[in-house]
């Protein structure tokens, strides 16, 4: 090898090497295993800010949400990240684990998700239920291979699905729910009007164009200005969901798009 072919050599190694160092930094950490000070939680009935029983804590490194300090009935709640987002790709862990709190309704019976295009959570009123949002939404399987999960769910808005506004609040996946108690990782990319989800690096559902839905009949006590119909949802806060069931997240990172 002459002087020249080798320099090249060692010079293209130098750039693979500073690509490989550079892309792990292209994502940013949004919960760092320690506490929830980027985060602000709502939970229906209560204030913003007001963690009720403790719902979102972190314990052993992960983001647990838990409901042994108070008889669960319906007060959903969110977690938001303190900034919202436009182009992003986000990764999240999750895993169901303990038992379904009686006093909840079945549907939420092992079910969870991340919101994004939110609306702040400083503007959900206290006795509004749900964030005008869109949900990726999270299941485990009950035993009857029924189930999908990486769903979307529509609270307050609606997305075109096949070339047409998808008529019901849930779009299911193609991704049969997996069983309780295991990790499953999820990702979501939303650029510009498309979105893209997957679970275990599988893409699961594609669809687009989020609107705000003025004739919602999911989300109540909301303030007029989200139930504006057809308005074009292009950014908005992202949140973790406590819906009465005990889960648990991990490794919640996201990536800014251009």
């Amino acid at each position: 090898m002459t002087f020249k072919p080798l320099l090249l050599f060692f010079i293209t190694l130098g750039l693979l090497a500073c690509a490989d160092n550079n892309e792990p930094e292209q994502w940013t950490t949004l919960f760092n295993g320690q506490d929830l000070n980027d985060w602000e939680v709502k939970i229906n009935h209560h204030v913003v800010g007001d963690n009720y029983g403790n719902t979102f804590r972190v314990e052993d490194g992960l983001l647990k949400v838990r409901y042994d300090q108070y008889d669960f009935t319906d007060e959903f709640g969110h977690l938001f990240y303190k900034t919202p987002f436009k182009n992003f790709h986000l990764r999240v862990d999750y895993r169901f684990s303990g038992e379904f709190e009686v006093g909840g309704p079945s549907h939420a019976i092992l079910n969870s998700g991340v919101m994004f295009h939110s609306q702040s959570a400083q503007s959900i009123n206290k006795e509004q239920n749900w964030p005008v949002s869109v949900e990726m939404q999270f299941l485990a399987d009950l035993g009857d291979g029924k189930r999908k999960t990486g769903s979307m769910c529509s609270p307050g808005t609606n997305v075109v699905f096949a070339g047409q506004v998808y008529p019901d609040h849930c779009l299911p996946s193609n991704q049969p729910a997996l069983a309780k108690d295991q990790w499953v990782s999820a990702e979501l990319v939303v650029k510009g009007n498309a979105v893209t989800q997957l679970i275990n690096g599988k893409i699961v559902l594609q669809y687009n164009t989020p609107t705000l839905d003025g004739n919602d009949q999911i989300v109540t006590g909301q303030n007029p200005e989200y139930k504006e119909d057809g308005k074009l949802l292009e950014s908005g806060y992202i949140a973790l969901q406590s819906e009465g069931q005990p889960v648990e997240f991990r490794n919640v990172q996201i990536k800014e798009l251009d």
